[in-house]
């Protein structure tokens, strides 16, 4: 018998029986021949067999007796699921096992057929049914996969990137986040800024190592411990002895390390305290001078040197109308042109002087722009971004 449903709409599906009978086996034998749909179809006599045929080559979709030699009912089905994850399963039962498949459908299979009452048109529609059902369940089960991914990442960014904590309007902060082309996930780049009752102002921008929610999940960490030890009172080398502390008790592996910035300005002071573990440079955006960079003096990074680092702090010259520019290593290292060659920091500088003119907001924009259109024969930037801004008000 040959009908509507005579043509497959994409590849030949690829059936597995998995049937004790002689009997049965070549009556679904007959109603594929008899359906004229091209259809691949195996056999086999056992659960045991089919799980080794299965190890070896997955079916779109595999018919299963519920009453085997060596399995029972939902036995059997769980068995075949486990193994056969990407595959639709049909059941087949008997006349008065009706109950059994409504059971089987309930515990993961597609569908259920009744031996006695199979025709080549119903046999097939319930087999390509099958098949689109158990593409639509992965479908929904990967969106909605994805869709718990992105609140996960929502609720990692949240914690990377906070709202600073001021007290007054001395100081005004410019930050940007953006996250790198080559990954779905976050990365571990964070930032924050605090001012302390005295009116000092602490900044940080560090970067954990690698991709993903560990990573992101342990740049949330850092960020935390960095602003509730800044507001204990930790300071230059003991602060950043704490944050290493930290960073090994919580990193899931003991390769991994971070690299940061920070940086303290007291009220009222012509110069800012700058302390740097493995991380870039700053820039410093000058009325008078125009926009130079201060790659001061550093120690290693966080978790390479556990208990033994040192991190020197670096006094940096300030006017009262200087803006600080702090940075992670996304924006310096995308590739210029075709070869290997990278931004760096001396070509991040040539930028950010070019555009020195603009105002606070649009400079920070155009400099990641600008860094982006440079990457842009290579893919852009692959790497997170975070920048950081800070001006400071003419009385500071």
């Amino acid at each position: 018998m040959q009908g509507a449903l005579s043509q497959w709409d994409g590849a030949q599906p690829d059936v597995l029986l998995i049937e004790d009978d002689d009997g049965d086996a070549l009556l679904v034998e007959e109603l594929v021949a008899d359906s004229g749909v091209p259809m691949g179809l195996r056999w086999s006599r056992s659960l045991a067999d089919a799980l080794a045929e299965l190890e070896e080559h997955m079916p779109h979709c595999v018919l299963l007796d519920l009453h085997l030699p060596d399995a029972q009912g939902l036995e059997a089905l769980e068995k075949v699921l486990q193994r056969a994850d990407d595959a639709a399963v049909v059941v087949l039962t008997g006349l008065a096992e009706e109950q059994a498949g409504l059971a089987a459908v309930a515990a993961g299979a597609q569908d259920y057929l009744i031996k006695g009452r199979l025709e080549p048109d119903l046999f097939v529609r319930a087999i390509r049914y099958a098949i689109q059902r158990k593409h639509t369940e992965q479908a929904a089960a990967a969106l909605q996969a994805g869709k718990l991914r992105a609140e996960e990442n929502a609720r990692l960014e949240r914690g990377l990137l906070p709202r600073p904590l001021l007290l007054d309007e001395s100081v005004v902060v410019h930050a940007r986040y953006q996250p790198g082309r080559a990954q779905a996930l976050l990365g571990g780049d964070f930032y924050d800024v605090v001012q302390t009752p005295d009116g000092t102002t602490h900044a940080l921008v560090g970067d954990v190592s690698g991709h993903g929610p560990d990573a992101a999940a342990l740049g949330v960490c850092m960020r935390v411990a960095w602003r509730s030890f800044v507001l204990a009172g930790a300071r230059d080398q003991q602060l950043l002895e704490l944050l290493e502390q930290i960073l090994v008790a919580e990193r899931s592996r003991p390769e991994v390390f971070a690299t940061l910035s920070c940086l303290t300005r007291a009220a009222g002071e012509p110069a800012v305290n700058v302390v740097r573990a493995g991380h870039p440079g700053l820039l410093v955006r000058s009325r008078e001078r125009g926009v130079r960079l201060e790659e001061v003096p550093g120690g290693p990074m966080l978790g390479i040197l556990p208990g033994v680092a040192a991190w020197p702090v670096t006094r940096v010259q300030l006017t009262g109308h200087d803006m600080v520019m702090m940075f992670t290593d996304g924006l310096i290292e995308g590739r210029v042109g075709e070869g290997p060659a990278r931004l760096g920091e001396d070509g991040l500088l040539e930028i950010a002087a070019t555009h020195a003119h603009h105002p606070p907001d649009l400079f920070v924009d155009t400099v990641i722009r600008a860094a982006e259109t440079l990457a842009a024969s290579s893919g852009g930037l692959a790497d997170d971004v975070a920048v950081l801004l800070l001006e400071w008000n003419s009385t500071t």
